[in-house]
Order: structure tokens, then sequence, then C-alpha cells
């Protein structure tokens, strides 16, 4: 499975993480209202610095977990925000 993948889990997939403690999908049930909520946050902190534009996209991943159109899972997002991370430690995209 690559990052780009999407990764809405199964029912044994979400039975093993919350033997695990860990977020399932079923924790982020449709939520109009959070979405938006959210969403407005994001559109608050977005500003002219990388860093509030990374803050931002992170919170509207983060509300499509609420989005009941989403595909998104927290393991997704993870892998995203870790690789932006990663890339701005070593200085931005090289190409």
């Amino acid at each position: 499975m690559t990052d780009a993948e999407p990764t809405r889990s199964n029912d044994a997939e979400d039975e093993a993480r919350a033997d695990r403690g860990a977020p399932t999908n079923a924790d982020f049930e449709p939520d109009a209202e959070r979405v938006r909520f959210l969403r407005e946050i994001a559109d608050d902190v977005h500003g002219d610095s990388s860093e509030s534009s990374q803050i931002a996209a992170v919170l509207y991943r983060v509300s499509d977990l609420y989005d009941e159109d989403g595909d998104t899972s927290p393991e997704e997002i993870y892998r995203n925000v870790r690789n932006i991370m990663r890339v701005k430690s070593r200085g931005g995209l090289r190409r």
C-alpha cells in the first residue's frame, strides 16, 4: 500500500485497532457540525506562513474524517502529516 492509496478499513482491521485502543472508522461517524467547525478554524489559522498553511491543511484533513463524503482514515492522515514534517525538516522538496 502506498501513501496515496485510500485506507478505508474493514471490520477486521477496525476490530484489531479497537483491541489496541486505537481509533477506528466507527469512532468518526459523519458530523456536519464538526466538519463545519474544523474547517472554520482552518480558515482562521490559514495565513501567509508555511506553518499556518500546514496546520490549516491538517485541520481540513481531520475534518474529512467526519465528512459523510470524506474518504480518509486516521492512518492516512498520520502518514501524510509525517511526510510533510519529514520534507519540511529536510528543507523542502528538491527538484
